[in-house]
C-alpha cells in the first residue's frame, strides 16, 4: 500500500467512525476515529505547512496545560479530539463533491461563460458563480476559477494594454474573493454554519437563515456597487461580441439547490441536525452525481462510480492535507480554550458588556474579523465566542443574530486576513501579495461594508 493511499485510508476511516458516532453516539467508534486520525496526523510528519506546524504547537502546549489545571482531563481532551475528527470529517466530505465536478462538462461551460461575459455583468456574474461553486468545490474554487482567469485575462485580450489587463485582473480576482467569502454565509453545508451550530445547539439554521442570508445580499450589492463606481468606464463600441449564454449556470444552480434539498430531507427523514446531515447528504449526492455521468457504463453508472470513487482518492485528499490540519486543529483549540476558561469569573469580569446591549453584536463580529489580521483561525474565534456570549445572558443579544454576527466576521476575515488559505492562493496566482490584496484592492470595499454590516445588525436586533 503506497503511503497515498494509507493516509487515504486513514481519512476514510476517521470519516466512517465520525459519522457512526454522530448518528448512534458510541463512544468507542469515536475512540477508533481518533486513533485513525492520529495515524494520519503521524503520516504527515515533515510535510506540515508553517501554519499548520504552529497550530499544532499551540496545540499541544494547551493539552499541556489542559493536564496539568483541569482535575480530570480525560473527558475534555477526548471531546476535542473529536472537535478535530468532526471538522476533518466535514472537510473530506465535503471535498468528495469535487471529484464529479472537476470532471464535469457543465462545470466547464459555465466558468468559461461566467468569465466572457461584459465587463458590467462581469462582477455579479462572478461573485454568484464562484460563491455558489465555492459551495460544492470549498476552497477549490479559487484554484480553478483563478487558474481560468490567468488564462483568459491575456494582454491580447486587453487589447495590448497592460494597464487594462491589470484592471481586469484586480476586478475579476476580488470578485471571486468576494463570492467565495460569501459563500459561508449562504450555504447550509458550509463550514461556518457548521461550527455555530455545533457550538450553539439550541440555534437552528431556521432561526439563523434570515440574518445571514440578508447579510449576504447586502455583502453583494456593496461589492457590485463599489466594483461600478471606482471601475473605469469602457467605450461604447458600434459593434460588440456576442455574450455566452448564462443556461450553464442555471443548470448548475438547479443541481446544487437538489444536493441542498437532499441534505434537508437527511435532516428532516433522520432527525439529525443540519451540520450532520450534510456529512452523510455531500458524500451521496457526491456518489450520485458520479453514477451519472457514468451511466452509460452500465448498471446506472453504480459500480463505476464506486471504482472511480475509490480509485481517485489519494488524488482528490492529498493536497487538502494542511488544510485538515489546520482547520480540525483550530477546532480542537477552540473546544479546548471553552473547557480551559472559567465562563464563570470570565462572566463576571465582563460584566460592563451589559451596559452595551446589542452592540455586542458588532463587537462580535469586528473580533472574529481582527483577530484573523494576526493569524488566529476565525475557528478558534467563533468556537470560543459561540460558547461564552450566550452564559453571558446579555438582553437583546439572541442566539441567532450571535451566530449571524460571527459568521460575518468570519467572511470579512476571509476577504481581508493576509493569512487566509483564500488570500494566500490569490497572492500566488497574481504575484500580488496578501497584504496589497487584502488592505489596498479590498480596503475601500472593507471601510464601506463593516459599517453597513454593523448598522444591519443593530437594526435586526431591535425588530427581534
Amino acid at each position: 500500500m503506497s503511503i497515498e493511499r494509507l493516509k487515504a485510508t486513514l481519512l476514510v476511516v476517521v470519516t466512517l467512525t465520525t459519522l457512526f458516532h454522530l448518528v448512534g453516539g458510541n463512544l468507542w467508534v469515536q475512540g477508533v476515529g481518533i486513533l485513525a486520525l492520529g495515524g494520519y496526523l503521524i503520516t504527515l510528519r515533515g510535510h506540515f505547512s508553517g501554519m499548520a506546524r504552529g497550530l499544532l504547537l499551540v496545540a499541544a502546549s494547551l493539552t499541556l496545560i489542559a493536564i496539568w489545571q483541569v482535575d480530570s482531563p480525560g473527558r475534555l481532551l477526548f471531546d476535542a479530539a473529536g472537535r478535530f475528527a468532526f471538522f476533518v470529517t466535514f472537510i473530506v466530505a465535503l471535498s468528495l463533491l469535487r471529484l464529479p465536478a472537476y470532471r464535469s462538462r457543465l462545470v466547464r461551460r459555465c466558468g468559461k461563460s461566467m468569465l466572457l461575459q461584459p465587463p458590467s455583468r462581469r462582477y455579479p456574474i462572478l461573485s454568484l458563480g464562484s460563491a455558489l461553486f465555492g459551495i460544492i468545490l470549498n476552497i477549490g474554487v479559487l484554484n480553478l476559477f483563478a487558474s481560468m482567469i490567468e488564462k483568459s485575462n491575456t494582454l491580447a485580450a486587453a487589447g495590448g494594454h497592460a494597464w487594462v489587463q491589470r484592471v481586469r485582473q484586480r476586478r475579476m480576482m476580488l470578485a471571486l474573493l468576494r463570492g467565495f467569502s460569501l459563500a459561508p454565509l449562504i450555504s447550509p453545508m458550509g463550514i461556518g454554519v457548521a461550527v455555530v451550530l455545533s457550538s450553539m445547539p439550541d440555534l437552528t439554521w431556521r432561526e439563523l437563515a434570515p440574518y445571514v442570508l440578508g447579510a449576504a445580499l447586502l455583502i453583494f450589492v456593496a461589492g457590485w456597487a463599489i466594483d461600478h463606481l471606482t471601475g473605469p468606464k469602457p467605450p461604447l463600441t458600434a459593434a460588440e461580441k456576442p455574450t455566452p449564454s448564462l443556461l450553464p449556470l442555471g443548470q448548475f444552480s438547479i443541481l446544487l439547490a437538489g444536493i441542498v434539498m437532499l441534505v434537508f430531507s437527511l435532516s428532516w427523514w433522520l432527525e439529525l441536525r443540519l451540520p450532520i446531515a450534510a456529512l452523510l447528504g455531500a458524500p451521496a449526492g457526491a456518489f450520485i452525481w458520479l453514477a451519472w455521468q457514468r451511466r452509460r457504463l452500465g448498471g446506472l453508472g453504480v459500480v463505476a462510480a464506486g471504482f472511480s470513487m475509490h480509485r481517485q482518492l489519494p488524488w482528490l485528499l492529498a493536497p487538502a492535507s494542511n488544510e485538515l490540519v489546520v482547520l480540525g486543529t483550530a477546532g480542537y483549540l477552540g473546544h479546548l480554550c471553552v473547557g480551559l476558561v472559567d465562563t464563570a469569573s470570565l462572566a463576571t469580569a465582563l460584566a460592563f458588556l451589559d451596559a452595551l446591549g446589542g452592540f455586542n453584536v458588532v463587537i462580535a463580529m469586528l473580533t472574529v474579523t481582527l483577530l484573523a489580521q494576526i493569524g488566529i483561525n476565525p475557528i478558534v474565534t467563533v468556537t470560543l465566542l459561540a460558547g461564552l456570549l450566550p452564559q453571558l445572558a446579555i438582553e437583546g443579544l439572541t442566539l441567532p443574530l450571535i451566530g449571524a454576527a460571527l459568521m460575518v466576521g468570519w467572511a470579512f476575515a476571509l476577504m481581508s486576513s493576509p493569512m487566509t488559505a483564500s488570500m494566500l492562493i490569490l497572492s500566488r496566482f497574481t504575484a500580488v501579495p496578501a497584504t496589497r490584496i487584502g488592505y489596498r484592492w479590498n480596503g475601500f470595499f472593507l471601510c464601506a461594508a463593516v459599517p453597513l454590516l454593523a448598522t444591519w445588525f443593530l437594526l435586526a436586533r431591535f425588530g427581534s
